[in-house]
């Protein structure tokens, strides 16, 4: 695990833009943490990072559930807030998508319960005071623990 300190939206941004330049293909990013804490913010960084025009807003998809962006690899940005859990995932066919070619950021990922996939990166946002971020971050399998590594190679408790 890594722990980050964020001081503000544009270092947020920052964080998730790093790892939008270094995640591949199939890399699944579950976000958690309470409304307004960081999340979105971190996929408009990601969304920058892989390339996505800067002139396409990058919105949370608290209605719609999922949003596509084109990038350098395809972006699927889901939010699970409105959902009960792993069976309404299920029949939407959302696991088509997590298992993809695409990287996949799930907002509310803790909605998946025991349907979320072994090879990921959970990302916990915290509040740390009225702009700071405490940031937890786990790799589950290999390549995200490549990834965390190469993107975040600080010693814990570090802040960005």
């Amino acid at each position: 695990m890594i722990s980050l300190c964020s001081h503000s939206v544009e270092e947020t941004v920052s964080l998730g833009e790093r790892l939008g330049q270094l995640v591949e293909p199939g890399g699944f990013i579950a976000l958690s943490g309470d409304l307004g804490c960081g999340k979105t913010q971190f996929v408009r960084g990601v969304a920058s990072g892989l390339g996505i025009d800067d002139s396409v807003p990058i919105t949370s998809p608290t209605f719609t559930l999922l949003n596509e962006y084109p990038g350098r690899v395809r972006l699927y940005h889901f939010d699970l807030y409105r959902l009960r859990g792993g069976d309404d995932i299920a029949e939407l066919g959302f696991d088509e998508y997590f298992h993809g070619n695409g990287v996949c950021l799930v907002e509310w990922a803790e909605r998946l319960g025991g349907d979320l996939p072994d090879e990921r990166l959970d990302i916990m946002f915290e509040y740390a005071g009225e702009t700071e971020r405490r940031i937890d971050i786990i790799a589950h399998g290999f390549n995200h623990e490549a990834l965390l590594k190469k993107c975040f190679d600080r010693r814990p408790d570090s802040c960005y």
